[in-house]
C-alpha cells in the first residue's frame, strides 16, 4: 500500500533565501553589464562623430578639361 504524503510536503524544495540571493545577484550583474555596454556604446558613438569627414561637392561653374 503506497504511503499518502500531503502536497505541501511532497515538493522537492522551496524558494528560500539561497535561491533569492542567487536571483538578486544575477540581476545586479546583468544591470552592471548593461550599464557598461551603454557607456561603451556612447563613447564609441561620440568618438566616431567627431572624426567624420564630409567631402565638399565639386563646383559646377567650371568646364571639364580634357
Amino acid at each position: 500500500m503506497p504511503k499518502i504524503i500531503p502536497e505541501n510536503k511532497a515538493r522537492q524544495g522551496r524558494w528560500g533565501q539561497h535561491g533569492f540571493r542567487i536571483l538578486i545577484a544575477a540581476l545586479l550583474l546583468v544591470l552592471i553589464a548593461w550599464g557598461v555596454a551603454e557607456i561603451y556604446g556612447a563613447l564609441i558613438k561620440s568618438t566616431n562623430s567627431d572624426q567624420q569627414h564630409v567631402p565638399t561637392p565639386p563646383t559646377t561653374g567650371e568646364a571639364p578639361s580634357g
